[in-house]
């Protein structure tokens, strides 16, 4: 992979050049990763705390959290340590693999996504099968597949990307090695691999697409033939957070790669930020404040926190007293 290239490294030019900026930028960008890691953390520790939530949505609502996580660290880390350094170099292997991760992780954002969306059509459209047609070993192979064509994709769009000779220009004017900005550092004809990696990455993000509309389609007119306007909002209550994910997730990265790298603009760098930093810090926010059921198990489980952090505090005050004589 890359075995053509002749640069051994790489300079991320960042979000801004701008000096003044680097050090407010810093401070924000760090309160948002902190903020990403203890939210989705907090929604994968509560699901497997309580048992309420041991069930397919929130099966698949643990592992789209844990890939938040992973996307947002592929890229933020790196991106805090350059707003605070003046050498802003990566090697060409270190750029390659950063790419290989990322992809892989967006790849299966899609997917999961779409398994979310059929997991609703299934719950809301079948209530009686839900429990036969989504089981346990049914969501372990979902998610599975997902991984392994998320796998295969991404070695797929980083061989086309690294794939050429870099003998030009050394400096990716982005704040991580994205596919746009680091082709056009492409000494070589990337038309194919432009080509390819558009055809894959539409196959993605269009084949999830049609199974979350083909998903809502037949919610909506089942929801429609509902004789109680309870059930009727509690059903597009359930599906409000999913499809909030959806909206934020699809629409930055339908604007970032399905279009062709020579039309690609400033923008961009506003758009990875969106999906790469601000997507996975908001949904747990989206799922848990939206969701009656976390929001109960996040006060129950809050409340016994408390009364055991209050248990141990009145032990240690009587410990410190010692007996009254």
């Amino acid at each position: 992979m890359g075995g053509n290239h002749t640069q051994t490294e790489f300079i991320l030019l960042g979000i801004t050049e701008s000096q003044y900026a680097q050090t407010p930028l810093f401070i924000f960008f760090l309160l948002i990763y902190i903020v990403t890691l203890v939210g989705n953390i907090g929604i994968i520790t509560l699901v497997r705390v309580s048992p309420s939530l041991h069930t397919p949505m929130y099966f698949f609502l643990t592992h789209f959290a844990f890939i938040d996580i992973c996307y947002s660290t592929v890229i933020s880390p790196r991106m805090l340590a350059d707003l605070l350094s003046k050498d802003k170099t990566i090697s060409f292997s270190e750029c390659m693999i950063q790419f290989l991760i990322f992809a892989f992780f967006g790849s299966v954002e899609f997917h999961l996504l779409a398994m979310m969306a059929y997991d609703r059509h299934v719950a809301i459209c079948h209530p009686l099968l839900y429990v036969t047609i989504i089981s346990s070993r049914v969501c372990w192979q979902l998610v599975a597949s997902s991984y392994l064509f998320a796998f295969l994709s991404a070695i797929i769009y980083t061989w086309c990307t690294f794939g050429g000779s870099f003998c030009g220009p050394n400096r990716i004017d982005h704040f991580f090695c994205d596919e746009a900005p680091v082709l056009k550092l492409v000494c070589s004809d990337t038309h194919s691999s432009e080509m390819i990696i558009f055809a894959f990455a539409t196959i993605n993000a269009v084949g999830a697409i049609v199974v979350i509309l083909l998903s809502y389609i037949s919610i909506l007119h089942t929801v429609l033939r509902m004789c109680s306007a309870q059930n009727r909002a509690r059903a597009f209550h359930t599906c409000a957070s999913h499809l909030t994910a959806v909206s934020l997730f699809f629409g930055t990265a339908f604007f970032m790669y399905l279009q062709p790298p020579s039309s690609h603009r400033s923008l961009d760098k506003v758009a990875s930020i969106i999906y790469t930093m601000v997507t996975p810090m908001l949904n747990p926010f989206i799922y848990s404040l939206r969701n009656k059921e976390v929001k109960r198990a996040l006060v129950k489980y809050g409340r016994m926190f408390f009364n055991h952090w209050q248990h141990k505090k009145v032990l240690s005050s009587r410990t410190c007293t010692g007996p009254v004589n």
